[in-house]
């Protein structure tokens, strides 16, 4: 079965997984991860990409951007990938590819997602056991959100900003979401749709993202399409058989 084309849609925000070929690491030290995040600073500027969450793990990392453009993200994606795999393969003297096939994503909804999203990534530490708080995971934007490190290239969303009326109301907020944790459903779901490249959101939200593409937003109803019966005389079917 030919694989669905990704879909990105300026202005709305999306998430985004790249994982290591075979699970394994995408970097060694924190040398390559200096040099990751200097080439999603690099390029999401280049090609107008507001990154408002991420987090680097050993064997894959997660983004919440938002493109200016349709062509923007595909565009970062690409250079950023690239410019990696060489660095890295040159740096460890190795060859061959680094990444698992192409990055995985998905358009989210603003209002019941994003947030949730950004808690999402940054429980990654936490949930792989690597740290007891996200707070002492340094390769993420945790630190930066809840007033704890700098990190300017970070894009706060709207909804980040409607969280309280000074950066101090806002960082003990979110850092309060965070504490508080996500839903065993909103988990799975930000986990199933960014890896199937389904839009995530309400019914609505949906219908009116459909108009502005042919791609089918989310998947359909399991089961083959049911066939009409056609009850055939013994020498009809054997006028079918000849």
């Amino acid at each position: 079965m030919a694989r669905q084309p990704r879909l990105t849609v300026a202005a709305y925000p999306h998430h985004v997984i790249q994982r290591g070929n075979d699970r394994q690491p995408i970097v060694r030290d924190d040398a390559d991860r200096e040099r990751l995040l200097a080439l999603w600073q690099e390029h999401a500027q280049a090609f107008k990409v507001a990154i408002h969450a991420w987090v680097i793990m050993d064997n894959h990392f997660h983004l919440l951007v938002t493109p200016e453009t349709d062509e923007g993200l595909p565009k970062m994606m690409q250079a950023v990938g690239r410019a990696y795999v060489r660095y890295f393969n040159l740096r460890h003297q190795r060859t061959g590819t680094l990444w698992e096939g192409r990055y995985r994503s998905n358009l989210i909804e603003s209002e019941r997602y994003l947030l949730a999203c950004m808690v999402y990534i940054d429980l990654n530490p936490v949930r792989a056991g690597m740290v007891a708080q996200s707070a002492d995971f340094k390769w993420s934007s945790h630190r930066h959100c809840i007033g704890q490190a700098s990190a300017p290239w970070v894009t706060p969303h709207a909804l980040f900003w409607g969280l309280g009326n000074t950066p101090f109301a806002r960082e003990a907020a979110y850092a309060e979401l965070v504490q508080a944790g996500l839903a065993l459903s909103d988990k799975d779901k930000l986990s199933r749709s960014a890896l199937s490249g389904w839009a995530l959101g309400s019914d609505e939200f949906v219908s009116e993202l459909q108009q502005s593409t042919t791609r089918r937003l989310v998947p359909g109803k399991a089961g083959r399409p049911f066939k009409k019966t056609v009850n055939l005389t013994c020498p009809q079917l054997i006028g079918r058989l000849g």
